[in-house]
């Protein structure tokens, strides 16, 4: 059960009918080609794939210079010294990829240092002054913090990407919005986190801006299956430290990007539904206090228990489309105590618990986090 989420050939032209061929004249005596031949035929050689090189990719590139320049990366004609730089920018957190930070900047900018953006901003990333203020650091290390220097940027839009995609999962973790995390993210830079939380989706007017990056994604796909992180944060600490939270663990929607059933929108599967039935009891997987506990439209009766820190990061587990809840807001629990009772309110095709991990503020499988997990 789940929830919410024949080639023609060529005819040559002969032209008119050729007349009947005759014999032709002696040919002269050849002689061997002249020593203009052997040092001008070369250079003309050369001279002319060059030209057709360029007839092709329509001329040198902005940064070319004789005997060096930038080299371009085979990921989309992009710098080779970027690529770094945007997986290092992406492994701040996982809702954000290496490709999404590629694709924002060539939408905003289309990787011209020169081009202001809409906003007026500076540099590829086209960062305001205010939000530099907020984002920007000097991450290449060589005494200057600035929007126009790339390294720069690309390492500051992960950051503000990263805090929007904080946002975001906090108001989808408590119901107040639904949608996909990607999306969502993009669409509070497109239009404040804020003009999303009211939408309670992407607003209409982030649905251009979202076309256009999410368009691009495919340019910038080898980014991902590049990045040697292995993931971001999310998934950097989970070892059997969740008690299982129904009896019988069978998973019949695992963690990952799958169709939505009801909706038929393919984005992340958020955390794993486990079939079970109808009031069957719901338990805390660990020890924790309970941070929300209400009817939400998406995942139906919902209860999210934040349980600390662990190494430093936040974790937290909800229980969704619940038939019952039985603990309230700011309540204290033990691993095993009863959260509620299994059911399939919200969108839901029938009787399960939607069970999802947040780490670090992002959400990863919850399978290696259980102790028994099967």
């Amino acid at each position: 059960m789940s929830e919410e989420h024949a080639v023609d050939t060529p005819v040559r032209d002969t032209g008119p009918e050729a007349p009947t061929p005759r014999t032709p004249p002696p040919s002269p005596r050849r002689r061997g080609p002249g020593p203009v031949v052997f040092l001008v035929l070369p250079g003309l050689l050369t001279l002319s794939a060059v030209a057709g090189v360029l007839a092709l990719t329509g001329g040198l590139p902005d940064d070319w210079s004789p005997g060096g320049g930038a080299r371009q990366d085979p990921v989309a004609g992009v710098n080779d010294t970027y690529g770094p730089w945007l997986r290092k920018a992406a492994g701040a957190c996982t809702v954000v990829t290496p490709s999404v930070l590629a694709a924002q900047i060539d939408q905003l900018t289309g990787w011209d240092n020169a081009t202001a953006g809409a906003s007026g901003g500076q540099g590829i990333a086209a960062f305001t002054d205010a939000q530099w203020r907020t984002f920007g650091k000097d991450d290449d290390g060589n005494g200057t913090s600035s929007p126009g220097d790339p390294a720069d940027a690309i390492m500051a839009l992960g950051r503000q990407d990263c805090s929007l995609a904080r946002k975001v999962t906090d108001l989808r973790t408590d119901g107040t919005v639904n949608g996909d995390l990607v999306d969502l993210t993009l669409a509070a830079y497109a239009v404040g986190t804020d003009a999303v939380e009211k939408a309670g989706r992407v607003p209409a007017d982030a649905t251009t801006y979202l076309t256009e990056v999410r368009a691009l994604f495919a340019k910038y796909a080898e980014f991902d299956r590049e990045d040697p992180s292995g993931g971001g944060a999310a998934g950097a600490r989970a070892g059997a430290l969740l008690a299982p939270p129904v009896t019988t663990l069978t998973i019949t929607s695992p963690y990952g990007s799958r169709t939505h059933p009801l909706t038929g929108v393919t984005k992340l599967h958020t955390g794993v539904d486990y079939g079970a039935p109808q009031g069957a009891q719901v338990s805390a997987a660990r020890a924790g206090t309970v941070v929300f506990a209400a009817m939400t439209k998406a995942y139906g009766n919902r209860v999210v228990v934040d349980h600390g820190t662990i190494d430093g990061k936040r974790l937290q587990t909800t229980y969704s489309h619940l038939s019952r809840i039985d603990v309230t807001a700011g309540r204290a629990v033990q691993t095993g105590t009863p959260v509620g009772r299994v059911g399939s309110t919200g969108l839901s095709t029938g009787p399960h618990l939607h069970f999802e991990v947040i780490y670090d503020g992002y959400y990863t499988d919850p399978q290696p986090w259980l102790s028994a997990a099967g």
